[in-house]
């Protein structure tokens, strides 16, 4: 379990619904994410895992209870998330640079209408050069591999200077040498930021996050790092082992009266 002690408190949620129109998606969510964590949250489609991060986006307001980012509303405090969104679509012949996609994350900080001066810049390279891509610079981002994308995704987030980094199933698309890749890049940044990430991927919940929960209607999260049989039950509404790489891979303990 993460510890949390003199740790700040990143995300607050209390008591939280949340939905469209009179379509409840989140009821009574209830979750705090402490400074350092590195949170693995997983859940069936239609389970609220984009609702959840639309609320601390701001996109949409809860229809009960209270979200906070560093004690502060949504409004304010949602400045210091950096998003990578699961799926970005362009045209893969726009003549757009590695770097140029970069340095729109710092559009939050300088407006439309303002130049970029040197501190914009020696922060789009050291964002470019945290993961690793900084040699592309000035390749066209469509003719990146899928995983190379993905790293210039994480980049531009990471230029918008934020304290917590939330990813939305950065590695759906990816095959899974390359999804390994992305996951030890998030695992070294996590030495300086807080990551939320959104995922299907059981074994990467369980290789590489702090923490982990479950997300269907409700969160099923108790700030620590064993998926347990109660929250995946209660989550997919069924029992499920989990299998990886062609071998049984367990991320938590064996039912009572299982084989181990």
């Amino acid at each position: 379990m993460l510890k949390t002690s003199k740790k700040q408190i990143m995300i607050d949620i209390i008591d939280m619904d949340a939905g469209y129109e009179n379509e409840p998606v989140l009821e009574n969510i209830n979750f705090k994410e402490y400074e350092g964590d590195f949170i693995g949250l997983i859940g069936p489609n239609g389970g609220g895992k984009t609702t959840l991060i639309k609320v601390l986006l701001g996109l949409l307001k809860p229809t009960r209870g209270s979200v906070t980012i560093k004690g502060m509303p949504v409004e304010i405090g949602r400045k210091y998330l950096g998003y990578v969104p699961q799926v970005v679509d362009f045209d893969r012949q726009f003549p757009i640079s590695v770097w140029d996609v970069v340095q729109l994350g710092r559009l939050g900080k300088r407006g439309l209408l303002h130049q970029y001066n040197q501190n914009d810049k020696q922060i789009v390279e050291s964002a470019l050069n945290n993961v690793e891509m900084l040699e592309f610079y000035k390749k066209p981002v469509g003719d990146l591999s899928g995983g190379q994308r993905q790293r210039v995704y994480i980049a531009r987030a990471l230029a918008s200077e934020p304290e917590v980094l939330i990813l939305d199933e950065p590695t759906s698309n990816i095959d899974p040498q390359v999804s390994n890749s992305i996951f030890s890049l998030l695992n070294k940044l996590n030495e300086k930021i807080t990551i939320m990430m959104i995922t299907h991927d059981m074994s990467a919940v369980s290789s590489y996050t702090k923490t982990v929960g479950c997300i269907n209607r409700n969160l099923h999260y108790h700030g620590g790092k064993e998926l347990t049989p109660e929250m995946i039950e209660a989550t997919y509404q069924c029992p499920v082992d989990l299998i990886a790489h062609g071998l049984p891979h367990r991320v938590f303990p064996n039912h009572e009266g299982t084989p181990k």
